[in-house]
């Protein structure tokens, strides 16, 4: 693939960011209808909305237009009153929403609000258990609460503790994100390396009771998404927290390997198969090309990482409209994305976290900056 055709999807990314905010006005994009480019919005972020001004500020990233760092400052500044909701996906909201807005703008108000967000996900740390629960606010459709852990609560939650403890000096961020990540190692990954997406634990002391899956096919079947969640989730953990989570890294990024061979968008579960009436999801497909390319900066004697990661752009890309000179949606929509097939919830959307992770994939494959080592 060429660097022009990075280009014109960047440029593309970017006029969608335009129209999204011209849409949102002060709510956050959840999902979006793939033929007229219309947002579904939440008010609060739900669990997605940290993507939102995590989006804003790539796109200042990618563009130096300094009206999107200003966008990126207000949705931060949006997100502040949720330091506090009883749920562990303020790792998503407090990491992509604000720690990222900072350490790509520089943004000082971003900082403060990062800090918010980890000093709350500190307080419903459960120091015998180590781990931070679900939470009762957990935006899961059942099983959350004090004994409920996610794989989904580990991306972002571990990398916005130890980058809060190198900010404050404070040990306690960081020795809660290491027990965190640690915990769900024994709690979500499997033996041969893929990732069942949910368990339940014993809240005194943390031991695993079951593994169970909030939106896979079942139990024993690899949820796409889980396993991508997984691999980014530490490869930002041997980045942020400690290189001793890299092996864990590598392994959950072989088992995604060795079952995508062609690079092409996954299904929305490993175990569905493949067939027209089978979602794929192109939001997995974003997050594990982001990992992969994070695994090539801290592993760069793999080059399979990078060239995996690169396979599965070229095929998000074509999932990226304009698909052709008579496309007329607007430009920018990363297609087929796949929320939750489980309840056939917006299983052929835009999603706002995919938009995220291929548009930081492609800055950092077009060199448009070096400062995104997030």
């Amino acid at each position: 693939m060429t660097n022009s055709r990075y280009t014109a999807a960047i440029e593309a990314m970017l006029e969608r960011i335009d129209s999204t905010a011209k849409q949102t006005d002060g709510t956050f994009p959840h999902y979006g209808d793939i033929e007229s480019g219309e947002w579904t919005t939440t008010t609060d972020g739900n669990w997605t909305g940290g993507f939102w001004g995590g989006l804003a500020a790539l796109g200042f990233a990618a563009s130096g237009d300094k009206r999107l760092a200003h966008l990126a400052d207000d949705i931060t500044a949006q997100i502040l009153p949720r330091q506090n909701s009883d749920t562990a996906f303020r790792g998503f909201l407090f990491w992509y929403g604000a720690a990222v807005n900072h350490l790509v703008t520089g943004s000082d108000d971003a900082a403060q609000t990062a800090l918010a967000g980890a000093h709350g996900l500190l307080t419903s740390f459960n120091d015998r258990a180590g781990i931070i629960p679900l939470g009762a606010e957990a935006e899961e459709a059942e099983a959350v609460g004090e004994g409920a852990a996610n794989i989904d609560a580990v991306p972002g939650t571990v990398a916005l503790l130890s980058w809060a403890s190198a900010h404050t000096g404070d040990p306690r961020f960081h020795d809660a994100a290491i027990r965190h990540a640690q915990r769900h190692i024994e709690l979500c990954i499997r033996t041969d390396g893929s990732v069942c997406q949910s368990a339940r634990f014993d809240t005194s002391n943390g031991a695993l009771l079951d593994r169970y899956t909030h939106k896979g096919m079942n139990a024993d079947s690899t949820w796409g998404r889980a396993q991508a969640w997984a691999m980014v989730a530490y490869a930002q953990a041997a980045q942020w927290a400690s290189p001793s989570f890299l092996p864990t890294a590598v392994r959950l990024a072989e088992w995604w390997l060795d079952r995508t061979p062609n690079g092409a968008v996954v299904s929305w579960d490993f175990d569905a198969g493949t067939g027209p009436d089978v979602p794929i999801d192109t939001s997995a497909t974003a997050i594990a090309a982001a990992a992969l390319l994070k695994l090539d900066r801290l592993v760069p004697e793999r080059t399979d990482f990078r060239d995996r990661a690169v396979a599965h752009v070229e095929a998000l890309l074509d999932h990226l409209t304009p698909t052709g000179p008579h496309d007329s949606r607007p430009a920018g929509i990363l297609m087929d994305g796949c929320f939750d097939k489980r309840r056939d919830f917006a299983t052929r959307n835009e999603l706002i976290w995919g938009d995220y992770f291929l548009l930081e994939c492609l800055i950092n494959l077009n060199n448009r900056s070096d400062t995104l080592k997030l």
